[in-house]
C-alpha cells in the first residue's frame, strides 16, 4: 500500500526522524490557512507547495512550487489542485491532484552550505537482508546518477536477526562526507529511519532528498513509503491512510469482490485459479506471441457469478484482444467451471466481443470440454498447454 508524502512523514516523525514540517490542504483556502500556521511556527514567509500523488518526479512535472507570500500560496495551490500531473512515473495521461502539502521552507539563508542526499531502505531479495541504499547525489535526478555514475550509489546490508549496528549508521554518515554535528545528526537519522522501516512493516522507505541544512540539521524533505499489504493486520490504523483514488479502479473493484487482479499492459486477458498456474499461463501467452493484459486468480470457487465478474473486469481493458481461461479442477470440478463460463457468457451477451480460449484440466475435464464444445458460443476449448498457446496465437492474429 503506497502512501502520500505527508502520510509517510507522519510515520517517520513518530519514530523520531526529523522531517520538513507541513500541513495538507484540499483547497487554496486551506493552503493559505496552513501557510499562516507554519509562518507562526517557523518565522518564515516562504513555503513549498507540493502536489500529493503516488508518483515521483513531481517537480519535473510542475507539481512542486515555491511561494514567497500568502498570495502566491493561494495562486499556486489553486493551480496545482485539480491539475492532471504528468511525471516520468505516472501513466501517459498523468494523475489528477486532489490535495497539496504546504511545507516549510528549509532552504533558509546560508543555503549555499546545504547538501542533498539520497537514502532508501528496502529488502535485498537476493540476500534476504535489509539494505540501506544511499548517495551523495540526492535530488530530482537520482535516476540519472544510478544510470551514468553507479559508483556514487552506496549500499549497506543489515541482517534482520541482529538489526542495525551503530557502526553501520556511522559508516553511512562517513561515506556521505559528513563530519562534526552533521555526522552525529545523520547517524541518528539513519538509525531512526531504519527503525521506522522495520516497525512499520514497510517494503520501501525512500527519502529524496535528505537535506543537510546550513546549520547542520538533517531533515527528510520528501518521503516515498510503501507498506507491506500482508502486514496490515498488524497496523489497522494504517488502513485509514489508503487513498483508493490513486489506485487502479479495476484493481480496487476486484479487491472488493475478493479477486486477486493486477492490471498489465498486454493484449490477452487471463483468468486462472492459483497464483503458480497464473504465472505459468502468463509465460504461455508470451510464448504464443502475445502479452498478458492482467494477472487474475479467481481462486478455488470459480462458480458462474465469480466467472462473470472476472469476465467483466477483464473486458474493461480496451486493449484485450482475447481471453485465456486456464483452470485446474482440483478443489473445484471442471464441469462446474465450464457451466459457469457458459452461463456467464450468456449473461454478458454482446459485452463479450473477443474470442475466449478455455483450457480445463482435472476432475471431470472431459465433461467440461463437451459442455464448452456443444454450447454454440464463441468459446474455443483446449486440453494441452501447447494447444491453448496455438489458439491464443490464432486469436490475436
Amino acid at each position: 500500500m503506497n502512501l502520500h508524502e505527508y502520510q509517510g512523514k507522519e510515520i517517520l516523525a513518530s519514530y523520531g526522524v526529523a522531517i520538513q514540517r507541513g500541513i495538507v490542504a484540499q483547497t487554496a483556502e486551506e493552503a493559505v490557512t496552513a501557510a499562516k500556521k507554519l509562518t507562526d511556527e517557523t518565522g518564515t514567509g516562504w513555503h513549498v507547495i507540493k502536489a500529493q500523488i503516488h508518483a515521483g518526479g513531481r517537480g519535473k512535472g510542475g507539481g512542486v512550487k515555491i511561494a514567497k507570500n500568502l498570495e502566491e500560496v493561494s495562486t499556486l495551490a489553486g493551480q496545482i489542485i485539480g491539475m492532471q500531473l504528468i511525471t516520468p512515473q505516472t501513466p501517459p495521461e498523468g494523475k489528477p491532484v486532489h490535495q497539496v502539502l504546504v511545507a516549510e521552507d528549509v532552504y533558509y539563508p546560508g543555503a549555499s552550505d546545504a547538501s542533498e542526499f539520497y537514502v532508501s531502505v528496502l529488502l535485498n531479495r537476493a540476500t534476504g537482508k535489509n539494505m540501506i541504499m544511499y548517495s551523495t547525489e540526492g535530488g530530482m535526478d537520482i535516476e540519472t546518477v544510478a544510470e551514468e555514475t553507479p559508483h556514487l550509489i552506496f549500499t549497506e546490508e543489515i541482517d534482520p536477526a541482529t538489526g542495525m549496528m551503530p557502526f553501520q549508521a556511522r559508516k553511512v554518515a562517513f561515506n556521505l562526507g559528513l563530519s562534526g554535528q552533521a555526522f552525529k545528526e545523520m547517524t541518528k537519522f539513519i538509525t531512526s529511519l531504519y527503525t521506522a522501516y522495520v516497525n512499520s512493516d514497510s517494503s520501501l522507505f525512500e527519502i529524496n532528498p535528505v537535506l543537510k541544512t546550513s546549520d547542520d540539521k538533517i531533515l527528510a524533505v520528501d518521503a516515498k513509503v510503501s507498506i507491506d499489504d500482508n502486514a496490515l493486520f498488524r497496523h489497522k490504523d494504517y488502513l485509514a491512510l489508503r487513498d483508493i483514488r490513486e489506485e487502479n479502479p479495476i484493481e480496487v473493484e476486484a479487491g472488493e469482490v475478493g479477486l486477486n487482479y493486477v492490471d498489465l499492459d498486454g493484449n490477452v486477458g487471463c483468468m486462472v485459479n492459483g497464483a503458480g498456474l497464473a504465472m505459468a499461463t502468463m509465460d504461455l501467452i508470451k510464448q504464443a506471441g502475445g502479452d498478458p493484459a492482467n494477472f487474475l486468480d479467481v481462486g478455488g470457487t470459480a462458480d458462474a457469478a465469480r466467472v462473470e465478474t472476472a469476465f467483466r473486469l477483464i473486458l474493461k481493458d480496451p486493449n484485450v484482444k482475447a481471453i485465456l481461461v486456464n483452470i485446474f479442477g482440483g478443489i473445484v470440478r471442471c464441469d462446474r467451471v465450464a457451466q459457469g463460463i457458459v452461463d456467464a457468457y450468456k449473461n454478458l451477451g454482446d459485452a463479450i466481443n473477443v474470442p475466449i480460449i478455455v483450457r480445463l484440466q482435472g476432475t471431470n475435464a472431459d465433461i467440461a470440454k463437451e459442455l464448452i464444445d456443444s454450447s454454440g458460443l464463441n468459446v474455443l476449448s483446449a486440453t494441452a498447454f501447447q494447444e491453448a498457446a496455438d489458439k491464443v496465437q490464432q486469436a490475436i492474429k
